[in-house]
Parts: C-alpha cells; sequence; structure tokens
C-alpha cells in the first residue's frame, strides 16, 4: 500500500467519503529539497470531502489549538459536508470561496444560512459568475439539488488576510482559471489552498466565461512559484502537491523560473 506522505508538517490532510484508486488527499515529491522542517503537533487538520459529480474537493481547515473550522468551496452535497463537521468535532466559523464557478460555490449560500456563517471570497471579479450560479447548472446539465447564487459577506482583494482559530491566511488573487480566484496561503505553515489555479501535474481551465491563459500563467509564475518549493498545497480537484515538484515536472511550468 503506498503511503501518503505529509503535505506540511504542520498539518494533517485526510480524504474522506469516498477513497479513490491512486488517490491521495495530499500527493507530493518525495525529494528532500521538498520536504518541511519537523514540528512539534500539526497546527490544523483538514478533511477533504469530494462534492458533486464533479469530484470537488471540499475542505474542512480546522485549526488545532481553538477546534474552529472554515469550509472552504462547499460546492454541493451539504449532507456528506454536515457529516464531515458533525464527525470533526470542531465550531465552523466562516466559509471560504476560492472562485466562483458552480462546483465550487453551489451550496455556499445554504450552508451559510443553515450554519449562521459569513461567507468570504471570492474577488469581486467573479460576481457575474457567482450571481448566475442556478443558469449555470442548467446550461451544464448537473443534477445539484440546492444550488442557489451567492452574495458573500466579504470580497477579498490582493493583501488582505483571513483567519480561522489561531491560523491566518494571506490572499492572492490569481486570475485566470475565473476571473476572481483567490489563493490562501499561511506563511506559518507553508501551507495554500489554491483552489482551481494550480494541479498536481496540470493546471486550470481557461476555456469557460473569463478564463485566460496567459494570465493563469502569469498568476503562478508571479505569485505561487515564488513561495518557495517547500509550499504543500491542496488543490481543488485531484491529490495536492509541493510547489517544487510543480515547478520540476509540471509540463506547464517546467522551464520557468
Amino acid at each position: 500500500m503506498t503511503k501518503t506522505p505529509h503535505l506540511s508538517a504542520n498539518i494533517r490532510v485526510k480524504e474522506t467519503w469516498r477513497l479513490l484508486k491512486n488517490r491521495h488527499a495530499c500527493a507530493m515529491s518525495n525529494n528532500s529539497n521538498d520536504k518541511p522542517q519537523a514540528a512539534s503537533a500539526p497546527k490544523a487538520r483538514a478533511a477533504i470531502i469530494p462534492v458533486t459529480v464533479f469530484e470537488q474537493n471540499c475542505t474542512l481547515l480546522i485549526c488545532e489549538a481553538t477546534q474552529t473550522a472554515v469550509v472552504i468551496d462547499p460546492g454541493g452535497d451539504l449532507d456528506r459536508i454536515e457529516q464531515a463537521i458533525a464527525n470533526s468535532g470542531a465550531k465552523v466559523e466562516r466559509i471560504w470561496l476560492t472562485h466562483g464557478h458552480l462546483d465550487h460555490a453551489g451550496g455556499a449560500a445554504e450552508l451559510s444560512e443553515k450554519l449562521g456563517v459569513p461567507i468570504e471570497g471570492p474577488h469581486l471579479d467573479d460576481k457575474p459568475l457567482l450571481d448566475t450560479l442556478v443558469q449555470s447548472a442548467k446550461r451544464f446539465g448537473a443534477d445539484m439539488p440546492g444550488i442557489r447564487n451567492v452574495t458573500p459577506g466579504r470580497w477579498l482583494n490582493e493583501g488582505d488576510r483571513v483567519t480561522v482559530g489561531d491560523l491566518s491566511f494571506d490572499v492572492f488573487h490569481c486570475p485566470g482559471h475565473s476571473p476572481g480566484s483567490v489563493v490562501f496561503f499561511s506563511p506559518e505553515m507553508r501551507f495554500a489552498h489554491v483552489g482551481d489555479v494550480l494541479f498536481n501535474g496540470s493546471v486550470g481551465r481557461t476555456d469557460l466565461p473569463g478564463g485566460s491563459h496567459q494570465q493563469l500563467i502569469a498568476s503562478i509564475t508571479d505569485k505561487l512559484l515564488p513561495l518557495g518549493d517547500d509550499v504543500g498545497f491542496i488543490c481543488g480537484h485531484g491529490p495536492g502537491s509541493t510547489i517544487g515538484h510543480e515547478r520540476r515536472t509540471n509540463p506547464f511550468l517546467t522551464g520557468r523560473a
């Protein structure tokens, strides 16, 4: 059995609900240059809950010190998300959205109402996507009960900071996959949630309205690669990785500084 490596010494990641063949919640390079420094105990834990027909990685991120949590990208299948929250024993403080596509934001309004918590993100440039989630679901023929259009309580901008418990994340506006995509980065934990900007072995699609491959590659090379090769990340679909592994092996990025 293949051992799933740690995403970061400061965060424990577990995939819940669906254990998919050859899929890990956190797949990382074994290259020693990417290995994070040892820590006495993880500062956070994360449960990845694949949701909707798009197998989107809804993430429940929990601060170990306070046992408070944030739900990142609740695209749908709220029964699974709510069960994961109950199993964790943590109290959800807020919802974060990386971008406005239906598989990431479709369940946010209903979950916000059920939990009584605010929605933060993405960037204002994704407002047209969030305003038309219901229409998008019909256009894709997606069976997503409970999907609603979303109006966040807080739009996020480059340089903003979001928090959950004692954990703090810097916000990077990374357009390309969508105009308002954002990335959440913890310098302390050397960990990021990158949504659909960057994947293990690939990058976000840019053939949807508002997409731009040139913008996407610029976002990755100008904002994500400089974070450092040791930074581990969770992405919106499939296994996670490290910045270093993607710099060396991702066909869209090889040869870039």
